[in-house]
C-alpha cells in the first residue's frame, strides 16, 4: 500500500497536543477526520514526534498508509481544503512503503523564542516567552556549553514520562539576540518529554542571574529533575524540523 510523507505546520494554541486524547481536542485527531473525509474510511497517521500542549511546528512530519489512488499533489489540495485554519499541510510525497516517521527519523531542531523587554506583546503573545528583566546573553551561551554532546538528560525530563533511556546527544545549541527577542535553537537525536522546555527555562535562570553558567554540569550529573530549573511555558516552542538520513530512503536501525 503507498505509503506518503506530510511537512506540516500547526499553531498549537488550541489544542492539548499532538496525541489524540478522548475530550480533548488535538492535532492528531483533526487531522485523521481531514483524511478520514477524504478516504471515506479510517486512516491513522505517525508523527515524528509528540508535541506538547500549545507548541508549534513548522515542521512536523507525519506518514500514513492509503490505497485511495491519490497522488502526493492531491492530499496537499485536498486535506488543506478540510483542515482548521491553524493546521496546514507544507509537502507532500510519495515515499517508501516501509518509511515511519517516528522510527526513521535521525534527529529534530526545535526552536524557543523570549521577548525580552519590559513591555508585554499583543501580537506575539502566543508566539514568544516574556521576560521582562534583562538577560544576559553570553552567560546563558557559556552555560550551554556543558549541554553539548551525550549525556543522560534525567534532570530535564517531565513528569509521567515514558522513556526508557534518557541518553540524548545534543548536537547543536545555540543562543542569539536580535533586539529584543532571544532565540534558542537546539538540535539532538531524541529529545525527553519537555526536555526543550526545561533547559531553556534553566538557561533563563543563568541569563537573569539566578545560576552560575558553570552549574549546568552539577545540574547534569545530578540525574534529578529538582536540581534544573522551571519549565518555560510551551507558547515559545516551535518544532522546526525532523532530520532523516538520506531522506526518506534508508531508515534507523538502533530503534524499534
Amino acid at each position: 500500500m503507498p505509503t506518503f510523507k506530510l511537512t506540516i505546520e500547526y499553531d498549537g494554541t488550541a489544542y492539548a497536543g499532538w496525541q489524540r486524547q478522548s475530550e480533548q481536542p488535538t492535532i492528531q485527531a483533526a487531522f485523521e477526520a481531514a483524511l478520514e473525509s477524504i478516504a471515506q474510511q479510517p486512516i491513522s497517521v505517525i508523527a515524528a514526534g509528540r508535541t506538547d500542549a500549545g507548541v508549534h511546528a513548522l515542521g512536523q512530519v507525519v506518514s500514513f498508509r492509503s490505497d485511495k489512488g491519490l497522488a502526493p499533489g492531491d492530499w496537499l489540495r485536498a486535506l488543506n481544503a478540510r483542515l482548521p485554519p491553524d493546521i496546514a499541510v507544507r509537502q507532500a510525497e510519495a515515499v517508501d512503503e516501509a518509511f515511519h516517521a517516528r522510527h526513521w527519523a535521525t534527529g529534530k531542531l526545535y526552536r524557543y523564542r523570549i521577548l525580552n523587554r519590559p513591555s508585554r506583546s499583543a501580537l506575539d503573545r502566543s508566539r514568544t516567552w516574556h521576560l521582562y528583566g534583562p538577560l544576559n546573553v553570553q552567560a546563558m551561551q557559556e552555560a550551554a556549553q556543558a549541554l553539548l554532546g551525550r549525556h543522560d538528560f534525567s534532570s530535564f525530563e517531565g513528569p509521567c514520562s515514558e522513556a526508557e533511556d534518557q541518553t540524548c546527544e545534543v548536537r547543536r545549541l545555540e543562543i542569539t539576540r536580535l533586539d529584543d527577542e532571544v532565540r534558542i535553537e537546539i538540535e539532538a537525536d531524541r529529545f525527553l518529554k519537555q526536555m526543550v522546555r526545561a533547559l531553556v527555562g534553566t538557561l533563563a535562570e543563568v541569563g537573569q542571574g539566578k545560576r552560575h553558567p558553570a552549574s549546568l554540569k552539577d545540574v547534569l550529573n545530578a540525574k534529578d529533575r529538582r536540581a534544573a530549573g522551571y519549565t518555560a511555558p510551551p507558547h515559545g516552542l516551535s518544532l522546526i524540523r525532523v532530520l532523516y538520513a538520506g531522506g526518506a530512503r534508508s531508515p534507523r536501525r538502533d530503534r524499534p
